[in-house]
Order: structure tokens, then C-alpha cells, then sequence
């Protein structure tokens, strides 16, 4: 049977917390600009298309 113990990424050595945060916020930003993107090429499509 499985052991149910405690889980592994939670205590393992090397957990880098910062950089996790450091990548979410990056992650974040590239979002932002890439819907940013998206809605001005929409709104040109729309523009010189109709």
C-alpha cells in the first residue's frame, strides 16, 4: 500500500519562493501585454475592415 506521509514539495530542500514569485510577476506582465496586443489588433481589424 501507498504511504500517506507528508507531501515531498513541501519539504524539500530548495524551494526557491522568490523566484517562483519572480516568475509568476513576469508571467503576469507577458499576459497583460500580449491581451493588450491582442485587442489593438482587433480594434485595427476592425477599423480597416468595416
Amino acid at each position: 500500500m501507498a504511504e500517506h506521509s507528508e507531501v515531498a514539495y513541501t519539504t524539500a530542500d530548495g524551494n526557491d519562493y522568490r523566484e517562483h514569485e519572480r516568475t509568476y510577476v513576469a508571467f503576469l506582465t507577458l499576459t497583460k501585454w500580449a491581451v493588450g496586443i491582442v485587442i489593438g489588433i482587433l480594434l485595427l481589424m476592425a477599423y480597416f475592415l468595416l
